[in-house]
């Protein structure tokens, strides 16, 4: 019988409606009563009681830290809002990428008290993962799928079936409370240096015709990194507005600059076409089949380990918690 922790911080889960609409408002009390602790203990630590668009990446360590905190668990279970949960997945699955236990994070798209919520079933799937699951990592649990931390992405706005797996396969699927492994993932802690630590100084640029290259320079005074999904398979234009040579211009200033796609799925290959070769040349670092969320938390937490441009390319393009490479 597996002990479990649960942190509860906030979200749709927990919402209750308010003269402005829904936030935040069930006491842990009321939370705990949906947990069924017939097959094992379960304590309840009310961590924040945040929307989850409020969410940021000190929270991520304020997790990470009280999971470490606290080690006679056998699993941990955090229920979250939706909007970022894909963003905390992928954090924490960095600040601990060395821990051997699983961490389990669900939510729901209506909340806990309404007639037609899907909490409870998310809820019973969740604890059932932190009963079955025996090997390390951090995953979502929605609607019945178990998704890795890394590779968890909001697909839908409304739907219960809200996330989804970008590029890898599910972990396993839940179905009236049978629990089916589906893919069993090694344990890849990758380089630690940093269990921890987060460096925010990062921008997130969608590439678009007729984008300026201004923003090159505000990134440049900055001192930052910077995250660009690219078009189609890594291409940014050279003919015009020249892009690629703002990219060479950060990287010249040992600056950062990640090259992603903004096409969901199949990852991307930059070297496919001559418009991609060229921002590789340049000193874009491409970002393979990773999915922007785990990109942006990677990064925050890689550039709190190193400075050095060719380490943080070999960080970034590094497997880790099975986030980069699968296709």
């Amino acid at each position: 019988m597996k002990k479990i922790l649960v942190l509860a911080t906030g979200g749709t889960i927990v919402s209750t409606a308010h003269k402005n609409g829904l936030a935040p408002g069930m006491t842990i009390n009321q939370l705990s009563a949906f947990f069924d602790s017939a097959e094992g203990p379960i304590d309840f630590i009310p961590l924040m009681d945040k929307d989850s668009t409020n969410m940021q990446p000190e929270d991520w360590i304020k997790m990470s830290q009280t999971i470490r905190s606290h080690p006679d668990f056998d699993a941990y279970l955090i229920t979250h809002g939706t909007d970022t949960m894909a963003y905390t997945a992928a954090g924490l699955s960095y600040l601990l990428s060395d821990f051997e236990k699983p961490v389990i994070i669900t939510g729901s798209q209506i909340p806990l008290t309404f007639e037609h919520t899907d909490a409870k079933k998310n809820i019973n799937d969740a604890l059932l993962a932190a009963r079955t699951i025996d090997f390390p990592g951090v995953y979502v649990v929605f609607d019945g799928r178990v998704i890795a931390g890394t590779r968890a992405v909001k697909v839908k706005s409304k739907s219960f079936d809200a996330f989804d797996s970008i590029n890898f396969p599910l972990i396993a699927q839940i179905e009236n409370q049978q629990f089916k492994i589906l893919y069993r993932p090694s344990f890849n802690p990758g380089p630690i240096t940093s269990r921890t630590g987060l460096n925010t100084n990062i921008y997130v640029i969608r590439a678009f015709p007729g984008l300026s290259v201004k923003f090159f320079d505000f990134i440049e005074q900055e001192k930052a990194a910077l995250i660009i999904e690219s078009l189609g398979n890594g291409g940014l234009p050279s003919v015009g507005r020249n892009l690629v040579a703002g990219v060479e211009k950060l990287s010249q200033a040992g600056l950062p600059v990640i090259i992603t796609t903004q096409i969901m799925n199949e990852g991307q290959d930059i070297d496919l076409y001559e418009v991609g070769q060229r921002v590789e040349q340049a000193g874009g670092i491409t970002a393979g089949d990773m999915n922007t969320e785990a990109i942006v938390a990677k990064l925050m937490w890689t550039m709190r380990q190193t400075k050095n441009l060719s380490q943080i390319k070999n960080i970034m393009q590094t497997p880790i918690a099975h986030d980069l490479d699968h296709l």
